[in-house]
This record gives structure tokens, C-alpha cells and sequence, in this order.
């Protein structure tokens, strides 16, 4: 009987002992890495959609109204309330404002 007791239990599979770390990178993953990846795509996509007209703001705050794009990735911009033309980088636009396109 006394035997018994003093034989230890099996120890556990290498993969049990991982499994914690394993799930706690699974979590990171879809609550932080695939929403940052779907943001980003919406971005780069709002940036390649943008049209002379549309109303947009910058990552300065200057909001503005685009009159022009060049061929180099830039916009020219037009400020209310003296209509002062200003020109920004494309990757330089955090949003659009109005949403619809003045014509």
C-alpha cells in the first residue's frame, strides 16, 4: 500500500505546458494585430479613392477641400476661410469629412 502512495503522476505532455502561451498569442492576434491589419487596408484604401472635391482633413487638423492631385502623391488643398492653397503629401490625410463630394 505503501508503494502507492508514494508513485508520482505522469508528467504532462510537453504541447499542455505551451498551451497557455500558445492561447494568450492567439487573443493578442484577434484583438489587437487583425483589427490594426483591417484599419490600416481601410486607410491605404480611403487614400488611393481620393477625388478632386472631396472635403478631407488633415493629420495636422487643417481641413480642406482638394482642388488637385499630382502624379507624386501630393494634393493641393483649399483652406476656408481666405482660400489659401496649400500642398500636403497624400499619406498626410487622416480622414475624409463630408463624405460626399462637392461638384
Amino acid at each position: 500500500m505503501a508503494f502507492l502512495l508514494l508513485q508520482q503522476s505522469p508528467a504532462p505532455s510537453p504541447l499542455l505546458q505551451f498551451l497557455p502561451i500558445i492561447l494568450i498569442f492567439a487573443i493578442f492576434y484577434f484583438l489587437l494585430f487583425l483589427p490594426m491589419q483591417r484599419q490600416k487596408k481601410q486607410q491605404q484604401k480611403m487614400l488611393a479613392e481620393l477625388q478632386p472635391g472631396d472635403e478631407v482633413l488633415t493629420n495636422g487638423g487643417i481641413v480642406g477641400t482638394i482642388i488637385s492631385i499630382g502624379g507624386d502623391d501630393t494634393l493641393v488643398l483649399r483652406v476656408k476661410p481666405d482660400n489659401v492653397k496649400l500642398t500636403f503629401a497624400r499619406g498626410a490625410v487622416a480622414s475624409k469629412v463630408g463624405g460626399e463630394k462637392k461638384a
